[in-house]
């Protein structure tokens, strides 16, 4: 059995996607930073003490960084070695960094696409210096679909030719207009066509815009065939059952595993009818409930 600690001294790049042995848990928990916004924002979570912190307080050892916590750090080398050692000495794995604010990958004028590729490139620099294995970016674009996934695939492409310089993968999640359409962004994927190029299926962005919704178990099936990461978002749990109100999860993890993805699921708690730590510990023991049942053939099991 692979031991999950042992792959700290691994570099993370040299893994993609990541996939402990076969016989290991299928889906190892991780935690996305942005569950603990209120908490980063106001100041009582200092961005260095994350890691640490998500041992401390769930057990988890491995997480996923946000770029907007730390906006203006992505070229400052030593507060990342800093961050880096907090987390690798208290036995925590960093996986990925989710970069917003940077500009439109697949914008129509060619200037603001190249100025949008540039903008990610100190974040895939970011990366490296924090043992991540992936950026995670959007596919926004404007235009009719077909020329949106032109446009994405483009400056998608691009950012994968830095990426695989540095041995970052760059990965898209579905968040919003034609990315939350899974079909959509599987179209993208294919006219990438480049190794270091994958997904980040996210179970609750599947919002089209204009009160309209993609089917989010019919999204997370077409994006698992190039997922590096997996985003278990969640927002309300039924107090009496402890399941997510609005996602049969069972259906969700059976998808993802069932894709033959092995490797971590990032818990992102977006909800407010809890605090933040509540709302991680629900989620995280909807998770293991559901694997636990499915490895004791319950009737959670499909």
């Amino acid at each position: 059995m692979t031991d999950a600690r042992a792959e700290l001294n691994v570099a993370a790049a040299d893994l993609p996607p990541l996939r402990p042995g076969l016989d290991d848990p299928p889906l190892l928990v991780s935690l996305a930073q942005w569950s603990l916004r209120d908490d980063l924002w106001s100041g009582r979570l200092d961005p260095l003490d994350f890691g640490p912190h998500a041992l401390r307080t769930w057990g988890i050892r491995a997480v996923e960084y946000v770029n907007g916590f730390f906006k203006e750090r992505a070229k400052d080398t030593d507060w990342l070695a800093q961050l880096r050692r907090r987390a690798e000495d208290a036995g925590v794995r960093s996986l990925l960094i989710m970069c917003d604010g940077l500009g439109r990958l697949g914008d129509p004028d060619s200037d603001a696409r190249a100025a949008a590729v540039a903008n990610h490139r100190p974040w895939i620099d970011a990366a490296v210096a924090l043992g991540c294995h992936s950026i995670r970016v959007n596919a926004a674009s404007d235009g009719p679909r077909e020329e949106q996934a032109r446009l994405a695939a483009d400056g998608l492409r691009r950012l994968c030719e830095i990426g695989e310089e540095a041995r970052i993968n760059v990965i898209v999640e579905n968040h919003g207009g034609w990315s939350s359409d899974g079909s959509w962004l599987a179209e993208v994927m294919r006219r990438v066509d480049h190794p270091r190029v994958g997904t980040l299926p996210d179970f609750g962005n599947f919002n089209l815009g204009g009160g309209r919704t993609y089917d989010r178990y019919r999204g997370t099936a077409e994006l698992m065939p190039w997922a590096r990461a997996v985003s278990a978002k969640s927002h309300e749990f039924d107090a009496a059952s402890g399941e997510e109100s609005g996602k049969d999860y069972r259906r969700l993890l059976e998808i993802v595993i069932a894709s033959g993805y092995r490797g971590w699921i990032g818990i992102e708690y977006e909800g407010g009818g809890v605090p933040a730590d509540e709302g991680v510990r629900l989620t995280k023991q909807l998770i293991d409930r559901v694997l636990a049942e499915r490895a004791g053939g319950g009737e959670g099991r499909a």
